[in-house]
């Protein structure tokens, strides 16, 4: 048995708020997914997200990427040798960590629909509720407190505020929502390398002298300033989380070296598939780190592998997987769906996906 084909599909979707952080705006969710089909017609589905100013990723590097290197070194080759597949495709170009998570993904949907399994069997999980956080976008302090209560009204016990656009306005922003949402929500931060290290100890401390009981703070600096990013742990209580730090096993390993964090967000299209995520997350524990598995603005698609991943590994912290929860609709069908403050696995084989429908991505400048 052999992959007979592997496509690509450029998906775009509105958002039905906008996104907005410490480093973009968005309105869309614009994507790539891939698929690799095998001589029975079983398809397996992954997702390369694009993501200028995280991963440097886009929709047209990561098709380029699929169509002239990683399609055509699995084509042809056995779906079922699942760990030669994808360590070919890590070998296979440097960088392009998306593009390499989209066909991985895919290899691991596809050979789980060959054993008839969902994607968590294959991993070696069999749960299917996996709870998730949501974010609360960049704002001013009225809107973030109007959008928290909305959030806890629905179910969520666990509200990420993004931060860093303006240090001295966010201690006013993480007491408004603490006050529209009581003591029963945990509150953690995210700067998206927002802060300088001098800004964040004073921001940190000053949310830690005010009581305001936040869980953890989120990539305070920027992602080169490691340095800096131990200076902001050495000097605070509240538990710091790398992000933007940490791309693969190298870059945890250095973070590990420093004490500069004390948990670690572990990204698919950060790190290129479920094969080096789990590599993280057993690295990670093996060094007494905390972990949390996130998402960048994604589908159904690259939600469904990532919260499979939780199901069978788990966090020791609840995960950042509510992208797909911002869509004002989906071009993909099938997949994962949310239930209040949880994704719901399908209980079908692989990722559930049943297709997914091409939406022209707008690429006039």
């Amino acid at each position: 048995m052999t992959i007979t084909a592997v496509r690509t599909h450029r998906l775009s979707a509105p958002l039905h708020t906008p996104f907005v952080t410490a480093l973009r705006r968005t309105t869309t969710v614009d994507t790539l997914v891939v698929e690799v089909v095998d001589a029975d017609g079983r398809r397996g589905f992954g997702e390369a997200p694009q993501v200028w100013q995280v991963t440097g990723a886009s929709v047209a590097g990561s098709e380029a990427c699929v169509r002239e290197v990683l399609g055509p070194r699995i084509a042809g080759r056995d779906p079922d040798d699942l760990v030669a597949r994808c360590a070919e495709v890590q070998r296979a170009v440097a960088g392009n960590e998306a593009a390499k998570a989209a066909v991985d993904v895919a290899l691991h949907d596809l050979a789980a629909r060959r054993l008839g399994v969902p994607l968590v069997r294959l991993l070696g999980g069999a749960g299917r509720r996996v709870p998730t956080d949501v974010t609360l976008a960049a704002g001013d302090a009225v809107d973030l407190a109007a959008a928290a209560r909305a959030r806890q009204a629905e179910g969520f016990g666990v509200l990420k505020l993004k931060v860093g656009t303006d240090a001295a306005g966010d201690l006013d922003r993480v007491r408004a929502v603490r006050s529209a949402v009581g003591n029963r929500v945990r509150i953690r931060l995210d700067a998206n390398q927002g802060w300088t290290p001098r800004e964040a100890v004073r921001v940190i401390r000053g949310i830690e002298d005010a009581g305001l009981d936040v869980e953890l703070v989120e990539q305070p600096v920027p992602r080169w300033d490691l340095d800096g990013l131990g200076w902001v742990s050495d000097r605070v209580s509240t538990p710091i989380l790398a992000d933007e730090a940490v791309f693969g096993v190298r870059d945890l390993v250095e973070v590990i070296r420093r004490r500069a964090a004390d948990l670690v967000n572990v990204k698919l299209a950060k790190c290129g598939g479920l094969h080096p995520a789990r590599t993280l997350l057993d690295l990670a524990v093996a060094h007494g780190m905390g972990t949390v598995v996130g998402s960048m603005m994604e589908s159904q698609v690259g939600i469904g592998a990532a919260a499979s991943l939780v199901a069978a590994y788990g966090t020791t912290a609840v995960s950042d997987l509510d992208a797909a929860w911002w869509l004002a609709w989906s071009p993909v069908r099938g997949g994962p769906r949310y239930d209040g403050a949880s994704v719901v696995l399908p209980d079908a084989p692989g990722l559930g996906i049943d297709s997914v429908d091409e939406v022209k991505i707008q690429t006039d400048v």
